[in-house]
């Protein structure tokens, strides 16, 4: 438990005060931006706060950050996705239901190396579709391909004993959309978990989508 509280208070110090340097330089180099420092100001004392809340409450602040990421920011990753524009640095990882057999789409950073897929998940074992990967392993990954979206096959593995910030720090590289996706997730997290996702081919992947599916997390 100890060993726990100490990664997550590395975890979400640094991510916090990452996105309130962030915060700082925007509002700084912003030409458009407001002489008066309210905004970076409130966002700062929110990351902060957000310190003791993740290592004090981490039930807490996974059911907002859950609750934020379902009804919020999910559904338009998801609607950008069904219209073609899609932010640079996302993918969506199909799952199959653990209960209800059917098919469930999350966005996630895309952590592509080569034909193995990874992923930092933020809520470790309590995310729906990790406990839906832990029950069938066999996932699609909807990822860019130059400038189209294909799906491609691929198998799941949790590495429980793999070091999330290090396989992040491997990820990110100088790649400056992985690093902010490292950042916020470090942020937004309470129990970060390592996913391996195995791909099939790219020749095998496919531009279409083959079954239907409800496009929200289980």
């Amino acid at each position: 438990m100890e060993l726990l509280r100490k990664v997550r208070s590395r975890t979400v110090i640094t991510g916090s005060l990452g996105l309130t340097a962030l915060a700082w330089i925007t509002w700084k180099i912003d030409p458009t931006a407001s002489s008066s420092p309210l905004v970076p100001l409130l966002e700062s004392a929110v990351l902060l706060v957000n310190i003791p809340l993740t290592i004090l409450w981490p039930r807490g602040k996974r059911a907002a950050v859950a609750a934020f990421q379902r009804y919020l920011l999910n559904p338009v990753v998801r609607l950008l996705f069904r219209i073609g524009f899609v932010p640079f640095g996302y993918a969506l990882v199909e799952t199959v239901g653990r209960r209800t057999g059917r098919r469930y789409r999350t966005p996630v950073g895309n952590g592509l190396d080569g034909d193995v897929f990874w992923i930092i998940a933020e809520h470790g074992y309590r995310a729906g579709y990790v406990r839906n990967l832990l029950a069938e392993p066999t996932v699609r990954v909807k990822l860019r391909q130059g400038w189209r979206f294909v799906w491609r096959d691929g198998r799941a593995t949790v590495l429980p004993d793999e070091d999330p910030l290090e396989r992040q720090r491997r990820l990110v590289g100088w790649h400056p959309l992985r690093m902010l996706n490292a950042i916020v997730v470090r942020a937004l997290g309470a129990d970060l978990l390592v996913i391996r996702i195995d791909l099939a081919p790219r020749e095998s992947a496919s531009g279409a989508d083959r079954v239907p599916s409800i496009e929200r997390s289980a």
